[in-house]
C-alpha cells in the first residue's frame, strides 16, 4: 500500500522583488499559506543573480527598488528569461501601467492590494501558462491569416515577409483567442476568459493595442483587429488552421 500513493507535487516557486519589509512579509506569508514557495529579494541585483540558477513559476516585481528601476528589471527578465511577470507597485500613473504591459508584464497590480486577490491573479496567469504547455505537447497547430502565420504551441508569429515577431505569453493567448473566433465580436471578458480577473479592468485594452501594433507589417498594412465600440473587438480576416 505504501507505494500506491503519489507524492505531493513540489510547491511552485514565486520570486518576490520588494524592498518594503511589511509588504514582502505579507506577500510571502500569503503565498506560503496558499501552497507556493516564495523567495524574497530586496534588490534587483540579488534577484537577477538568483535567476541565473533557477527560473521560478512567476516573478512579482516592485517598480520602486533601491538599486535599479523596476521597469528596467522587467525588461531584463523579459529579454533573458521566459517566466511570467506580475508588477506590484505603488505607482498609480497610467503611463507606468501601459509601459509595464508594453514590456510584456502579465499583470499590473497597484498598492494597497488585497493579498488573496494577488493569489487569484497569480493562479490566473499560471493557468494560462499550463494551458499553453499542455497544448504544446499535442499536435502542432498553425493559423494562417492575411499572410501571417502563428504556431500555437511555441507562440511563433511570422509576418508576411518572413520576419518573426516576438510575443509575450499574454499577447500569444490573446491572439489565439482572436484566431479561434475570427470575424466575430468578442467582449473583453471573452478575450481574457470568463473567470479571469483581468477582464474586470482596462488592461485588456492595452494588450489589444499592443498586439494590434505588432500585427502592422508596414505603414500600408490593413488593421486586422477592429474596435467595435461598446461591444469589444473583432479580428477582421479569415483564418485557416492546419497541422505543422
Amino acid at each position: 500500500m505504501s507505494g500506491s500513493l503519489n507524492p505531493a507535487p513540489e510547491p511552485r516557486s514565486i520570486f518576490v522583488v520588494e524592498d518594503t519589509a511589511d509588504v514582502a512579509r505579507v506577500l510571502c506569508t500569503t503565498l506560503t499559506n496558499f501552497g507556493f514557495r516564495p523567495e524574497h529579494f530586496l534588490t534587483g541585483r540579488d534577484f537577477l543573480h538568483r535567476l541565473r540558477s533557477e527560473v521560478p513559476a512567476l516573478c512579482i516585481i516592485d517598480l520602486g527598488l533601491p538599486d535599479m528601476d523596476g521597469i528596467e528589471l522587467v525588461r531584463k527578465v523579459r529579454q533573458n528569461r521566459g517566466c511570467p511577470i506580475m508588477i506590484l507597485t505603488g505607482r498609480h500613473h497610467v503611463t507606468d501601467r501601459i509601459l509595464g504591459l508594453e514590456l510584456g508584464a502579465d499583470d499590473y497590480v497597484v498598492k494597497p492590494f488585497e493579498p488573496r486577490e494577488v493569489v487569484a491573479r497569480i493562479n490566473s496567469i499560471l493557468r494560462r501558462v499550463d494551458r499553453a504547455r499542455c497544448e504544446g505537447r499535442g499536435e502542432h497547430r498553425i493559423a494562417c491569416f492575411a499572410g501571417w502565420s502563428f504556431t500555437v504551441d511555441c507562440n511563433r508569429l511570422v509576418a508576411p515577409g518572413g520576419r518573426e515577431v516576438e510575443l509575450s505569453l499574454a499577447e500569444a493567448r490573446l491572439l489565439e483567442a482572436f484566431l479561434e473566433r475570427p470575424n466575430r465580436i468578442l467582449s473583453r471578458a471573452q478575450l481574457m476568459g470568463e473567470h479571469e480577473l483581468e477582464s474586470l479592468d482596462r488592461s485588456i485594452d492595452v494588450r489589444v493595442s499592443r498586439l494590434r501594433r505588432k500585427l502592422q507589417d508596414g505603414a500600408a498594412a490593413p488593421e486586422l483587429i477592429k474596435t467595435v465600440y461598446g461591444a469589444g473587438y473583432l479580428l477582421n480576416t479569415p483564418v485557416e488552421w492546419s497541422p505543422e
